[in-house]
């Protein structure tokens, strides 16, 4: 029995309140709640990889900063095109609940969304004073980028990225399948570089807007990337200058150090090159050994002390390539020919390529040395090298180069590259830069 001062209090909801619920407690059999969250992340459409389907991704987030992704199809993508917006606030509830696939990425939540013309999806307006828009998200769950060489031995792990760009090199064709891509030198607030491959569409739609806003903007451009790996792109996205504090902190620090950011990479961009000829000092970088590289990952720029010789005298030392899209041909006939890719007649240019060693007192190992780095390194253009060793069919003498390669130690500046089936993997390694290293008096 009940004193005299007992209290009880009831409360009476509605007959058709709903209820609020977060994205942790989401359920395959509970998709009745609604869900307040807001778009942290949109992917544009894309194409599935049989081609038989069109989807977009996006990332919701919610009061608690956890987040779910969501996939739409072809109908649902035009339906929802003028409500979805970055940053805006939803409500939303009878979404389909699918389990998310782990074979190919670590997922960010145990199941994802998919929105179709059931679900209930409510816009929560700026004005509105009963449901008040979230707040800017904060969270972003960024991997360092000492931690990402240790990472990127599985291809199926997804990182996100926030970086400072410093080059944008000039889309190119990579591997025997001559995939399209873009490289852009990427480097964080501690002044670590890493390079990052731009592949087919994302080199020619984000990289489009990468490389306009370098063109025409002042300062230096910061990017987000989400989900990015070496195995699957369908997933990822490259956001420009996001407004998140982590991102306008890194913005701001590249404004106060662009002068010294700078004195990195060099702002003269070779057409002939994949990435422009840099020269760097190793002040601040962290130097590996000529017998670590065999064993160090892909996708990563590393620095070496070493000595550099021509023991193959006999190679050759340039290669011709389209006019147009760079593409090097098996070939050392000039005349014009129908360049399938450029779908024009075009000439073949000449261009400096070949193989030096590196030395340093725990092994010697073979890089490439290409465009203008190898033309400086040769003191010879690429026309004069094509002429001795094509047209004249001399050899090169190399009597100068030994001479001013001879016992001295460069602080050089390589990109490893791999390629090949999971069982048969090989890689090459080029130059990026190279400088002598300056003894001290």
């Amino acid at each position: 029995m009940l004193s005299c001062d007992t209290t009880i209090w009831l409360t009476i909801f509605a007959a058709n309140t709903v209820l609020r619920v977060n994205i942790d407690q989401i359920e395959p059999k509970n998709t009745r709640p609604d869900f307040k969250v807001q778009i942290v992340e949109i992917a544009r459409p894309r194409e599935s990889l049989d081609k038989k389907c069109t989807f977009q991704n996006l990332i919701l987030e919610d009061e608690q900063e956890c987040q779910i992704k969501v996939v739409m199809y072809a109908n649902e993508i035009e339906q929802y095109a003028d409500m979805f917006k970055l940053l805006h606030t939803y409500l939303i509830s009878t979404a389909r609940v699918k389990v998310s696939p782990t074979s190919y990425s670590k997922p960010i939540h145990k199941f994802y969304w998919i929105l179709d013309k059931e679900t209930v999806i409510e816009q929560i307006k700026p004005s509105d004073e009963v449901e008040k828009p979230l707040p800017p998200p904060t969270k972003l769950n960024i991997t360092s980028f000492d931690r990402i060489p240790l990472l990127m031995v599985d291809s199926a792990i997804e990182i996100d990225i926030l970086a400072i760009v410093l080059h944008y090199g000039p889309q190119k064709n990579a591997g025997r399948s001559h995939h399209r891509c873009r490289e852009i030198t990427l480097c964080d607030n501690q002044k670590n570089q890493f390079l990052f491959t731009q592949w087919e569409d994302f080199g020619e739609i984000e990289g489009h807007e990468i490389a306009s806003k370098m063109a025409t903007e002042a300062d230096l451009l910061v990017i987000l990337g989400r989900m990015l790996s070496l195995q699957t792109r369908y997933n990822s996205t490259v956001r420009v200058n996001p407004n998140y504090p982590q991102a306008v902190a890194l913005i701001n620090w590249a404004k106060e150090n662009k002068t010294i950011l700078l004195t990195c990479p060099s702002e003269k961009t070779s057409t002939s090159s994949s990435i422009a000829p840099v020269i760097v000092t190793t002040a601040g970088q962290q130097l590996i050994s000529i017998k670590e590289i065999s064993s160090a990952p892909s996708m990563a720029i590393f620095y070496v002390e070493a000595k550099m010789a021509i023991l193959d005298e006999f190679q050759d030392f340039c290669v011709l390539q389209c006019s147009g899209c760079k593409q090097k041909k098996r070939t050392n006939d000039r005349k014009d020919f129908e360049c399938p890719k450029c779908n024009r007649k075009t000439a073949l240019v000449p261009r400096c390529s070949f193989q030096i060693d590196l030395i340093d007192n725990t092994a010697t190992i073979t890089a490439s040395i290409s465009a203008e780095l190898g033309e400086k390194l040769l003191s010879m253009t690429a026309e004069a090298i094509f002429d001795i060793t094509c047209t004249k069919r001399q050899s090169l003498s190399l009597d100068h180069v030994h001479e001013m390669l001879s016992n001295k130690v460069f602080e050089i500046q390589l990109r490893k590259s791999s390629w090949g089936s999971s069982n048969i993997m090989q890689a090459t390694l080029s130059i990026l830069s190279y400088m002598e290293k300056q003894h001290p008096p």
